[in-house]
């Protein structure tokens, strides 16, 4: 909940516009989406407390929370997620927290849903009814958003066993509330997402763009009596990138996924159905298994495809990506992760662990006997997503293919252990990186990079959870695919199993367990350092404290390290803590079991 300092420059905000009606109206009253133009003290622009939740979204930066997990290490001693891994969470010290950005947002969305038809938009009354309709579908998906953060890191268990939410506020907080609120239970958090987001959806077009002349007939109803130009003024093609109806419901298809995962549903089967309705309604609207493309270079190197993001105009996405935030040119991501010789700070090492999770190329695991896993070559006859994502030795890196040597015996600083720059595991991080950033001081070169909201993998990965958990590995229900044609149709255009039919996936399509398995496992692969593993495995109530494995190179002989790092978790800490400094200002909160 809003601390009272923050409300009193929220009223001030509002006290000064008021007097204007929030704006005198200009002729459009509207800008590109531009972050840095949008700030709440802007008077002149009340859209800018709107911009305010975007702004906060937690998936607006990489998080790399896969330190806390069995899939990475970092080498930086500092990092908050290395020391929650290693026994240092909790209740006051949670970087993993989304209270306060939570409720900051929430507060924010509440004060826009208030005052938004005070506001005179545009000239045009039917015009400017139609904005008011657009930033009301904007900021209730917003706010479902953000309860569906605050859920992930902090519903749990309470002292009489019941799975409690977060509280609900419905209007902005104002000095004279009641700000001692007790926790609504998760169901009932759940019931106000999905309220949220239908009434999102009714008031957003599908997605943002511009109608020609004689496609009048293509003007939703829901919208009323309205011009092809005054739809346009409202939900043409300049708004693309803010929150859409297409956005709602994927919004509404990871919730789901929550609030299905064994973590908070002990046994309902009603609620995977649910889930994987969403997500196929999701994946329907792109053509249902289509919407997963087959291109390689789409699918799994989005963040390098070097002409794609070249030609990628604002807010629009390229086919792998539903939604994302506005790109930048810059050489951050390479600056913390290329390896010492490429001039980069390696700060994110993959464990041996992940590296093991990816198959062989027939398909098999490497434990399996038909794999053909050969432990003296261990990255040869690979998944090829495992040298796309993951810099193994040997592997060529940066603007001119550099080898990279991650040798205990190397010779440069990219071995094992050399310097406090180095890799700790024997390997760097491939993925998101684009290999033509140049870091050498001498001739250094940003590009062009962005950071997906959602992708359609995900969502299809979401279905293929919930469908084999409603239905089996091939059951559909009412929809047209299942859980085992999304994993097929994944590995396919990863180019594992190609040769043998796919013979491993054959094998378990049967085996509702074995393809949780399978599942989880494309899971972890596709969405490797994206932010998801940290919060996965606790969804899923699976094991947190696996230690980060390492591999040893040393005159050309493979040797695991077994202890890199060990995971320091108790078993209630599946669920986040409400922040310690809550509970002291608030007697009504109930803490999650275990947490003090």
């Amino acid at each position: 909940m809003m601390n009272k300092g923050i409300l009193t420059i929220l009223a001030c905000i509002l006290l000064l516009t008021s007097c204007q009606d929030l704006i005198e109206p200009a002729q459009e009253n509207n800008r590109q989406l531009d972050p840095s133009a949008y700030l709440p003290s802007d008077s002149r622009f009340p859209f800018g407390i709107l911009l305010n939740g975007y702004n906060r979204i937690p998936s607006n930066g990489w998080s790399f929370n896969d330190v806390a997990t069995d899939d990475a290490v970092t080498n930086d001693q500092t990092n908050g997620y290395l020391k929650m891994a290693t026994g240092q969470w909790t209740a006051n010290n949670n970087p993993a927290n989304q209270w306060t950005n939570g409720y900051a947002a929430i507060q924010y969305l509440n004060i826009m849903l208030g005052e938004v038809d005070k506001v005179q938009w545009v000239n045009d009354p039917v015009a400017s009814k139609l904005f008011a309709t657009r930033i009301k579908g904007e900021a209730y998906g917003l706010r479902a958003l953000f309860m569906y953060h605050l859920l992930q890191a902090h519903a749990g268990v309470g002292k009489n066993g019941a799975i409690l939410g977060v509280p609900i506020l419905l209007k902005p907080q104002t000095t004279s509330d009641n700000y001692n609120l007790p926790r609504a239970t998760f169901d009932d958090c759940m019931k106000q997402i999905y309220q949220d987001l239908d009434s999102a959806d009714v008031k957003l077009p599908l997605d943002y763009q511009n109608l020609a002349q004689g496609q009048e007939a293509l003007i939703p109803a829901k919208f009323g009596k309205v011009t092809l130009e005054q739809y346009n003024r409202a939900f043409g093609v300049t708004f693309s990138g803010l929150l859409s109806g297409r956005i709602a419901k994927a919004i509404r298809a990871k919730a789901a996924l929550l609030a299905a995962s064994p973590a908070f549903n002990p046994n309902n089967t009603a609620k995977w159905v649910t889930a994987a309705n969403y997500a196929a309604e999701v994946l329907n609207l792109k053509g249902g298994l289509s919407a997963i493309t087959s291109n390689v270079a789409s699918g799994l190197t989005w963040y390098a495809n070097t002409s794609e993001i070249a030609n990628l105009k604002d807010g629009a996405n390229p086919p792998e990506i539903l939604w994302r935030n506005n790109w930048g040119e810059n050489r951050d991501l390479e600056q913390a992760n290329f390896p010492p010789t490429l001039f980069g700070n390696g700060l994110i090492n993959p464990t041996q662990n992940l590296v093991d999770a990816f198959p062989t190329l027939n398909g098999y695991p490497i434990n399996n006997s038909s794999s053909g896993y050969d432990q003296a070559n261990p990255y040869n006859n690979r998944d090829p997503r495992l040298r796309m994502f993951i810099l193994v030795n040997g592997s060529t890196a940066g603007v001119n293919n550099t080898a990279i040597n991650t040798a205990a015996d190397g010779t440069t600083n990219d071995g094992l252990n050399k310097v406090a720059t180095s890799t700790r595991t024997g390997y760097y991080m491939r993925k998101l990186l684009r290999q033509d950033v140049n870091l050498n001081p001498t001739s250094a070169t940003n590009q062009r990079h962005y950071k997906p909201h959602i992708r359609y993998t995900e969502i299809a990965l979401t279905y293929a959870e919930a469908a084999n958990e409603a239905w089996g590995p091939t059951g559909t229900g009412t929809n047209s695919f299942s859980a085992y044609d999304i994993v097929r149709v994944i590995r396919q255009r990863a180019g594992i199993g190609v040769s043998n039919g796919d013979a491993y996936l054959e094998s378990v399509k049967n085996d509702k367990e074995l393809m949780r398995q399978l599942i989880r496992n494309e899971r972890r692969l596709e969405l490797c350092f994206e932010g998801f593993r940290f919060w996965d495995l606790r969804r899923w109530d699976a094991n947190l404290t696996e230690t980060a494995k390492g591999m040893s190179i040393r005159s050309g002989a493979y040797s695991v390290l077994p202890s890199v790092e060990s995971r320091v978790y108790q078993p209630y800490m599946k669920y986040g803590p409400i922040p310690y400094s809550e509970l002291l200002k608030f007697n009504a909160l109930e803490q999650n079991q275990g947490w003090n």
